[in-house]
């Protein structure tokens, strides 16, 4: 530890904590002077971090943050005394179970915070009656987390980090770690490359990953069943399944063979508006491999066919015998630094603590058992079904660390549906666009501020520690939590911890992944779930002599293409939505960084020169992009790099909300929404009506 440091009149240290940015887990500490360093840690083991890592104290000292609990008074928020704000809380929740019932009320959890902290507010939400309890997985990896459970028994990353060095082939699919998880991509993805790994890529835009990439398939957005079909059918065809694998621990294969029998290659490729001899390039190089590793993310997960996605990505790891062993597996890389943990405690409306069902009468006996009350034994809301029905079935939600005004797609209609509930509490920061539609607003802690746990990409569990003290009155999000424990629920002695590390004692008694977990354990490393009690050590590699669902076999899944929600009509171009280095998410973290915001501080839409040109559009010029749900304005951005016939701009700016053009349209297995592909019109923005080119920072 170094010296302590005052800064008007805060106190700052730096103890060794976890990136509060993406799921990769990269350990980093206060460096003095408003800075964050890279420590050697777990997973970055030179200290290594990206410019969200150096930039992440920003927000900590940010001039924007709320210090006082705010309240509504004829229309607008006043500061008000914690008791005054607590009560309120109390009486407006109150109100609305005494009328409704507690299923009238949803939980939004945070996966940028802690499982200790998402454990309490989960419990919460059970204690007071009620399943509805989702947290952001729903918009990223649902449809992931649904297949692999179903069918491998585990909805996490097969493997790990570490093990990615030993593939002899990388399948990245839908995802693009050079830039979203920037170190995972140097430190473990690169090295394999140089190593002589085969790097496929299968997204519709070129871009940092697949400058590293020895084979890149283009597709057309929402046809990665398309591709992955094509490739399965390769993989037969040329005799690259693994035929021992095959007969020990995998069933169906005869009818999937017959299946993709009638898979054209080229017809498929046709559809995917890929080239079908790069086609059979990637199956070469994925069956051909001793060891070949998928990668997936939200370019494969969210679609209204996410979970079906996935399942044909199962497929190719089973036929070629890739699964249970190091370098191989299928590994979903996770967004947030804590979207995994989050998911973990039982922040999932369908799951309990460790993911047992809510409707396993043994799994809510033996929380029985722990909080003195049985969880609700229906499955809750998801929260895009809950807001789906505010101000009918919902009347109150509870935001803990989210901005679902800016996230959620259709966001402006979900912005106005928060004005349909009864009441809305929201912890967070700032005032942030879901704060704007509350009725009270407490003010929590960053990432800086609180010690717990996070649960990374590769499912390590790791230590976070304080490295500042809070501003004003602001107060640790723990003890919010707790508080609002002890007094909505009329079990008040439930919530009553010495702190953190007592809920996570409770957590691992009723999460067998978790089992024999301690924070004395974990120290300045990590334990990996599923961890064994018995030896002290958890497992790397699942899958190795049987799945987790206690099966020595997965079965193979016959999958159809399912076509996109939204139809193109004559003029319209898909636009796909995605992450860039410099931001993060919503924004409301990474915009209050000035040297985030100097590297990236507007966003652009990304438009291939053939469509530009037909539309009179030239580079750097304003262009209006629209449907039928919303219509934004941004820069146009004139590149060959995304294809013909698809846009693309992310999801960080509060201008343009890209969100707003997002649609709804629902997974029917997982309930993830469609946020890759959304048919607009793209057209010259009228003179004149030339819009502010990008929100100030606070303003999302």
């Amino acid at each position: 530890m170094t010296d302590p440091t005052e800064t008007d009149e805060r106190r700052f240290e730096s103890n060794p904590t976890v990136c509060p940015f993406c799921g990769v887990g990269c350990s980093i500490e206060y460096a003095g002077r408003g800075s964050a360093t890279g420590v050697e840690g777990p997973v970055n083991e030179r200290g290594e971090i990206c410019p969200k890592g150096a930039a992440a104290f920003d927000v900590v000292d940010s001039d924007d943050r709320l210090t006082e609990p705010l309240v509504r008074h004829n229309g607008n928020f006043v500061t008000a005394p914690w008791e005054e704000a607590l009560d309120r809380v109390v009486d407006g929740i109150g109100r609305v179970v005494d009328e409704h019932g507690p299923d009238a009320v949803q939980f939004f959890a945070s996966s940028n915070c802690t499982n200790e902290e998402n454990y309490v507010l989960q419990k919460l939400a059970r204690v007071l009656g009620t399943n509805n309890v989702d947290n952001c997985a729903r918009l990223c990896h649902a449809s992931t987390v649904a297949a692999m459970s179903e069918r491998l028994g585990a909805g996490a990353m097969t493997n790990t980090l570490d093990d990615l060095s030993e593939a002899d082939c990388i399948f990245v699919n839908g995802a693009n770690p050079a830039e979203q998880h920037p170190v995972a991509f140097r430190s473990y993805v690169l090295p394999a490359i140089r190593d002589g790994a085969t790097l496929v890529h299968v997204d519709p835009r070129a871009n940092d990953t697949t400058e590293a990439a020895d084979v890149h398939l283009p597709l057309r957005p929402g046809t990665d069943i398309e591709v992955a079909n094509a490739i399965a059918a390769v993989l037969v065809e040329e005799d690259l399944v693994d035929e021992e694998f095959l007969a020990e621990r995998a069933t169906g294969f005869d009818r999937l063979r017959e299946h993709l029998a009638e898979v054209g290659v080229a017809a498929s490729a046709e559809a995917a508006g890929v080239d079908p001899e790069t086609v059979r390039e990637a199956a070469r190089a994925y069956g051909g491999a001793d060891r070949a590793a998928i990668v997936t993310g939200m370019g494969t997960s969210q679609h209204r066919c996410g979970t079906d996605n996935v399942h044909a990505l199962l497929n190719l790891a089973l036929l070629t015998g890739n699964v249970g062993r190091p370098g191989t597996g299928v590994n979903p890389l996770r967004g947030q630094n804590n979207v995994q943990g989050a998911s973990d405690v039982g922040g999932l409306p369908s799951v309990l603590p460790g993911y047992e069902p809510v409707t396993d009468p043994d799994a809510r006996e033996r929380v029985a058992a722990e909080w003195g009350v049985e969880p609700p034994s229906e499955p809750g809301l998801t929260e895009v079904e809950a807001t789906h029905r505010f101000g009918d079935d919902v009347r109150a939600a509870v935001v803990f660390g989210e901005n679902p005004a800016v996230t959620e797609p259709n966001a402006t209609a979900v912005a106005s549906a928060f004005d349909d509930l009864d009441f809305c509490v929201v912890i967070d920061l700032f005032e942030t666009r879901t704060a704007a539609h509350a009725d009270v607003v407490l003010p929590g802690s960053a990432w800086a501020e609180k010690a717990g746990t996070v649960t990374n990409t590769d499912r390590r569990v790791m230590r976070m520690r304080p490295n500042a003290d809070l501003p004003g009155n602001a107060r640790r999000d723990f003890a919010i939590l707790a508080d609002l424990g002890r007094r909505l629920t009329d079990r008040p002695e439930a919530f009553d911890y010495d702190g953190p590390e007592a809920a996570f004692d409770e957590l691992t008694r009723l999460a067998p992944i978790y089992e024999g977990m301690s924070y004395d354990g974990i120290g300045d490393g990590y334990q990996r779930w599923p961890f064994s009690a018995d030896e002290g050590v958890g497992t790397d590699v699942l899958h190795a002599e049987e799945f987790l669902t206690g099966e020595r076999t997965a079965p193979l899944a016959v999958v159809d293409p399912v076509p996109p929600a939204d139809d193109l009509a004559a003029g319209e171009v898909t636009l796909t939505t995605g992450r860039v280095l410099q931001q993060f998410n919503s924004g409301a973290l990474s915009r209050r960084s000035d040297r985030l915001m100097a590297m990236r501080g507007e966003d652009a839409l990304q438009i291939h020169p053939d469509d530009a040109a037909d539309r009179g559009i030239e580079d750097g010029d304003r262009v209006t992009v629209s449907n039928d749900r919303g219509s934004v304005e941004v820069t146009a951005d004139v590149t060959p790099a995304v294809r013909e016939g698809v846009t693309f701009c992310t999801f960080h700016y509060a201008e343009p909300l890209a969100n707003a053009l997002t649609g709804d349209a629902l997974d029917p297995e997982a309930g993830i929404p469609e946020f890759k592909h959304s048919a607009v019109t793209v057209e010259p923005a009228a003179a004149g009506e030339a819009g502010d080119r990008g929100e100030a920072a606070g303003d999302d």
